[in-house]
């Protein structure tokens, strides 16, 4: 479970592209110290939510946890978001693996890879997670030996001004105009964390959810803040505006020049594999987040369906219904014109980010109401008042933050009215959702009552080797 979360979070698209954008765009030298804020915020905000799920252990966790906590209703709105968020940020990383490997190979197009990356993770959506989890967990473990290396490189080949710890003051980060830029940046870079509570149900003991959770969110905090510092370091504090403009000032340049050119080529083959990992981790959670509905009849029975490969009991419905999605969506994209790295890749990541935001923050509220109401058991004050109150608050701003910066993150003009099109997507799924459970409230109240309190069969559990699997 360790190893998807931090998957989903792609350290290595973190590195090669998150990091050098965030300087490149912002030129604010606190970066390190931003990644360092959010891993708290993030961590804070999940504390809550690992404490109620271990009360409401379930394949759609959001879903579950605001239908206990506040309203069936809102256990479905959240169904709803999560749907678009996490289908986004699968989405978005077809453009990005498409041009990456256009640029290592110079043959086909952008989408003509996004096809084969397509069949590929439909083809594994078809198997439990633990088939997998052993050739990820090495992969992973290439991936942030990478990093360290490139952490290593950074701070032995200082530029002039050498090592500083001035980038941790909070002057170099509350800069006007760019703060807040800065820190949405980072937040996009931990996208994808949480969706190792999607795993409860197929763990042995929910201890090890928490501490896949807790594990993910310190982990990958640690090498985002040392790596930004790294590549400041390398860079030079007077020429962070330069960072991704040109081939020299690349990390993976830094990493050649250092460990030789098969690092590179070490480094460019794990940026492929961490997109399709990462691309693969997002379907499943979409997959678990239908099979949990259609459980519950609240989607069609049939959606639930589950594999029979291997080990069986993959949610191959909720596959297929997350890979038809990407196919749509990508085929619009493409008939459209639209440019995969400018509009396709930022746009659909912003929305996924946001959208994660947004439910991670409402979580936090709903576990307040939820401990307020009594349905816990012997938690202390901490974890029933003062975390969930801290983080719905700390939530709320950073949603404001990241309202307020859109156009930073989709490189749109000062000004512009286009940056809030992101809401589009979202508001449809509240709307959609609050119509269809009014509607269910009214026409199917049995099933409405049941939201969020299906009951998995340990027979049919999807993955139960899951929590096995270690790195």
């Amino acid at each position: 479970m360790f190893t998807a979360a931090v998957v989903a979070s792609s350290p290595q698209t973190v590195l090669v592209g998150g990091i050098p954008t965030t300087y490149q765009r912002t030129g604010v030298a606190g970066v390190p110290l931003s990644f360092v804020l959010v891993m708290m915020v993030v961590g804070l905000l999940v504390v809550a939510c690992v404490a109620v799920g271990g009360h409401v252990r379930h394949g759609a966790p959001f879903y579950a946890q605001l239908a206990h906590g506040l309203s069936p209703l809102a256990g479905l709105v959240a169904a709803g978001v999560a749907f678009v968020g996490y289908n986004a940020l699968q989405i978005s990383l077809y453009p990005l693996l498409g041009v990456t490997v256009v640029g290592l190979t110079g043959v086909g197009t952008w989408w003509s890879w996004a096809l084969v990356a397509w069949l590929l993770v439909l083809l594994l959506g078809r198997y439990p997670g633990a088939v997998g989890a052993k050739v990820l967990g090495v992969l992973l473990a290439l991936e942030l030996a990478v990093i360290v290396l490139f952490i290593l490189a950074g701070f032995t080949h200082p530029a002039a001004g050498g090592v500083s710890t001035a980038v941790f003051g909070p002057s170099q980060l509350l800069v006007a105009g760019a703060a807040a830029s800065v820190i949405v940046f980072a937040v996009a870079a931990f996208a994808g964390l949480e969706s190792v509570l999607a795993y409860a149900e197929e763990a042995t003991s929910y201890r090890a959810v928490a501490w896949a959770a807790g594990a993910a969110v310190v982990v990958c905090g640690l090498l985002y803040t040392l790596a930004s510092w790294a590549y400041g370091v390398w860079l030079g504090l007077d020429n962070l505006s330069s960072a991704a403009g040109k081939d020299g000032s690349q990390p993976l340049v830094l990493l050649g020049s250092v460990f030789g050119v098969g690092v590179i080529d070490l480094a460019t083959a794990l940026l492929v594999t961490s997109v399709l990992a990462a691309m693969g981790s997002f379907h499943a959670t979409v997959a678990r987040y239908v099979f949990a509905l259609s459980r519950e009849q609240v989607l069609p029975a049939s959606w639930g369906s589950r594999s029979r490969g291997a080990k069986g009991g993959a949610p191959v419905g909720g596959s297929w219904a997350q890979a038809i999605t990407a196919a749509v969506v990508l085929v619009g994209f493409l008939l459209a014109g639209a440019d995969p790295m400018a509009v396709v890749f930022p746009w659909l990541s912003t929305i996924g980010a946001f959208c994660i935001l947004l439910l991670l923050t409402a979580a936090n509220w709903s576990a307040f109401q939820f401990f307020d109401r009594g349905l816990g058991r012997a938690e202390s004050v901490w974890v029933r008042r003062v975390f969930p109150f801290a983080g719905g608050i700390l939530g709320v701003l950073a949603v404001v933050f990241m309202a307020s910066s859109l156009g930073a993150l989709l490189g749109t003009r000062p000004g512009s009215g286009r940056p809030w099109l992101v809401a589009a997507p979202i508001v449809v799924a509240v709307l959609a959702a609050w119509a269809f459970g009014s509607w269910l409230r009214q026409a199917r109240p049995e099933i409405y009552a049941g939201v969020g309190r299906g009951v998995p069969d340990p027979a049919t559990v999807l993955d139960d080797d899951l929590e096995d699997i270690e790195v």
